[in-house]
């Protein structure tokens, strides 16, 4: 019998500063997020991070948080229930971080009879922080827990025409009667470090202006290339115009040099240079969580304004979309169909 477990990043059980400081430490010690050895990550993650960031970090989630919960985790599980009206396998939803773990995700497959699993990450591009902790915490765990099952995970699905028509879709549907000057495509940024620790050819990415946009079997695992790859797919089929759109990348951590040029030093250029409307979307998230409702929607159009900014739209991410969840669906029922 065959299943799907959907797996996200993770949420705080609640916005209280105990239950974020938890969180981000099961966050932080990954080896594949801090790629620093042990001892120092150790020292850096629990004898800083964790002694100075819980607060500001739960004051921050407690603007985002809903009624129902974390805005991430109740929107996955609207997702994964969207999923399940169109396909007749169990579709278990599992985080990466957090309470609902990825062994109980497992569980609740087996328990419904499921020998072999279809784990998709739900990252629309690859990275060492997001799909590969992933598939290695459920290669650990199928050795150790769940030998008899069978597993397949779905790879970036970033240039995906029918990925590429769905975002374009929702992109110009929530951009309907805005008219803005510019539109800013801003993902979750990564280390330069992990860009080239993933380089196959350990030679081709050089986080140039031009590897990117070279043909090579790096970009199978390069972040970087495939979020330019999404916003020119993307800028393709909207017809935009050269000039009007562009790339950056948020949310960095430490001093060392991470992917640029950064999201909030792009909006408050923008907003310096005269630009009055802008818009801009995050396709690095399928789901509205504090790095996009926050970060973005809140900081970000504060920043603007700031600037002289007046017009701030924040594009919301697929979420349970019904285009999206059809795609998903589809995708899955075809997985199903082919043995």
């Amino acid at each position: 019998m065959k299943g799907v477990l959907l797996v996200n990043l993770g949420s705080p059980d609640s916005p209280n500063p105990k239950d974020v400081k938890k969180y981000l430490g099961e966050f932080l010690m990954d080896e594949r997020v801090i790629d620093i050895p042990y001892p120092a990550r150790a020292a850096l993650v629990k004898g800083i991070i964790l002694k100075t960031r819980p607060k500001a970090s739960a004051a921050a989630y407690k603007k985002i948080w809903w009624e129902e919960g974390s805005p991430l985790i109740v929107i996955s599980e609207r997702l994964q229930k969207g999923i399940q009206q169109h396909t007749d396998i169990p579709i278990a939803l599992a985080m990466r971080y957090g309470s609902m773990t990825i062994k109980k995700g497992l569980q609740e497959l087996v328990d419904k009879g499921v020998d072999e699993v279809l784990l998709f990450p739900l990252y629309p591009q690859f990275a060492m922080a997001t799909t590969e902790t992933i598939t290695v915490l459920v290669d650990e765990l199928q050795k150790e827990f769940f030998p008899n099952l069978k597993i397949e995970s779905v790879p970036a699905f970033y240039n995906k025409p029918d990925y590429i028509e769905v975002l374009s879709n929702s992109i110009q549907f929530h951009l309907k009667d805005k008219n803005p000057e510019h539109i800013l495509f801003s993902y979750h940024g990564v280390p330069e470090r992990h860009i080239r620790k993933r380089d196959v050819t350990k030679s081709h990415c050089k986080i140039d202006g031009s590897c990117c946009v070279t043909p090579s079997k790096a970009h199978e695992f390069c972040y970087r290339h495939q979020c330019l790859e999404v916003t020119r797919l993307v800028a393709e089929k909207l017809q935009l115009k050269e000039g009007t759109y562009s790339t950056s990348f948020q949310s960095r951590l430490g001093f060392d040099p991470w992917l640029q040029p950064y999201t909030d030093r792009t909006i408050e250029r923008m907003g310096k240079q005269g630009t009055k409307n802008m818009a801009i979307v995050t396709p690095a998230f399928v789901s509205d969580c504090l790095e996009t409702l926050e970060e973005i929607a809140m900081e970000g159009e504060e920043i603007f304004h700031e600037m002289g900014g007046e017009e701030f739209t924040t594009i919301p991410c697929l979420n349970d979309d019904k285009e999206f969840v059809e795609l998903l669906a589809k995708w899955i029922n075809t997985w199903v169909s082919k043995n």
